[in-house]
């Protein structure tokens, strides 16, 4: 049978795919809708449900935070309340869970475990917060200092001045950012940022000692 007649026999159906394959689209089509349901409800539902529960059960903690004798406390938990360490590790993505890792980091650094330190401010994700993330990167800043990691240090004593922006913390966050550039050897790193401190922040408690840190850092520069 010649081509020709075999077309004539078995002519190709317009929209044969469409036809063949009505069920498999209709299946997908239907996944879709589904995945977007499940998605909605992930969203304003189990979540918000996990962060409701995860702020309630966390305001013990709080209270515990800022005394140095009830560190362990808010750190494992008390009176049938979870610790900072549970809220962080069981309700990861609530803002409750990042807000327990910056608490931790500041706790641990007052403790004397800088690299537990490192690891809880790592897992802090920026709210747009003007106080808290400046505040994360400086507390980084300090564990890597206390670590004797210079370079890191710097590198977030620097981020946490560029975020800050404020007469009260960024002179602060410069100042630990000239005395590391001193530690790594890089005066005149060291005395940029001084001079910052100086010049963008007149009124600081840190601009009064700002001639001093120059002097020193510019001796040292070759």
């Amino acid at each position: 049978m010649s081509t020709t007649e075999k077309e004539v026999n078995h002519p190709v159906k317009k929209g044969s795919f469409l036809e063949e394959n009505s069920k498999s689209l209709l299946f997908i089509a239907g996944a879709v809708v589904l995945l977007i349901g499940v998605y909605l409800w992930y969203q304003n539902v189990y979540l918000k449900n996990r962060a409701l529960e995860a702020s309630a059960k966390m305001y013990k903690s709080e209270q515990y935070v800022g005394v140095d004798s009830l560190a362990n406390k808010a750190i494992n938990g008390a009176a049938g309340y979870p610790g900072l360490e549970k809220i962080a590790e069981e309700y990861d993505n609530t803002k409750s869970a990042n807000l327990a890792n910056l608490y931790l980091g500041g706790i641990y650094l007052r403790k004397g475990e800088y690299k537990k330190a490192t690891e809880a401010l790592g897992k802090y994700s920026e709210t747009g917060s003007p106080v808290a993330d400046p505040l994360a990167l400086g507390l980084l800043g300090d564990a890597y200092s206390e670590l004797k990691d210079f370079k890191q240090a710097a590198t977030y004593y620097k981020k946490a001045a560029d975020k800050a922006s404020n007469k009260f913390t960024s002179p602060l966050f410069l100042k630990k950012l000239g005395l590391v550039y001193e530690h790594l050897k890089d005066f005149k790193s060291a005395e940029d940022a001084y001079t910052k401190i100086k010049t963008q922040y007149p009124e600081s408690q840190e601009a009064a000692m700002a001639d001093e840190f120059i002097a020193r850092a510019s001796a040292q520069v070759k």
